[in-house]
């Protein structure tokens, strides 16, 4: 499987070799670096001062190289009727978003003794894993360490592994 990723707007190139790194532990994939894009025409919702997911899934699914695409995008993204959200993919599409805007919170409330740069380093690892998975076919799990486990919170992010639960592993690998 090959994985583009996909920057919008401006993204440190740490973010970008942490999704790289992730991706292909977990999945053992190829995984390129596509060239940064602008903030998709029309994706900012005034109103709500933030931005419309799909749009970012839309541009992945579009310009990227991959048989599977994520979207990496420092803007706050929401989805519906949802506040936020880290991540969006749709269930076996081509196109995934995660956004880091909500991932750097400096502290994991203390469930580890790690600098807060590991902790954002861990944070975005877990999310391109668990939105690649969407595209994958996974749909959320039950088990709380699993990576597919639905977590809308950075403290369940924090919590649960970087790596598919047995279950998950055995639909995809």
């Amino acid at each position: 499987m090959h994985v583009d990723i996909v920057p919008v707007g401006d993204l440190p190139a740490a973010v970008k070799r942490e999704a790289s790194s992730g991706l292909r532990s977990v999945y053992d994939c190829e995984v390129t670096i596509h060239d940064n894009q602008p903030v998709p025409e029309g994706a900012y919702d005034s109103g709500r001062e933030q931005y419309r997911a799909e749009e970012f899934i839309e541009l992945a699914g579009r310009v990227g190289s991959g048989e599977k695409n994520i979207a990496i995008t420092a803007n706050d993204l929401y989805y519906r009727r949802r506040n936020y959200v880290f991540g969006l993919a749709y269930l076996s599409g081509n196109g995934s978003v995660i956004s880091t805007y909500r991932l750097q919170t400096s502290s994991d409330g203390g469930f580890s003794e790690r600098s807060a740069t590991d902790i954002f380093a861990d944070r975005v690892r877990k999310e391109v894993v668990h939105e690649i998975g969407h595209t994958l076919g996974l749909e959320h799990c039950d088990n709380s360490r699993c990576v597919m486990n639905f977590s809308p919170t950075v403290r369940e992010v924090d919590v649960k592994e970087e790596n598919l639960c047995g279950s998950c592993q055995r639909l995809v690998l």
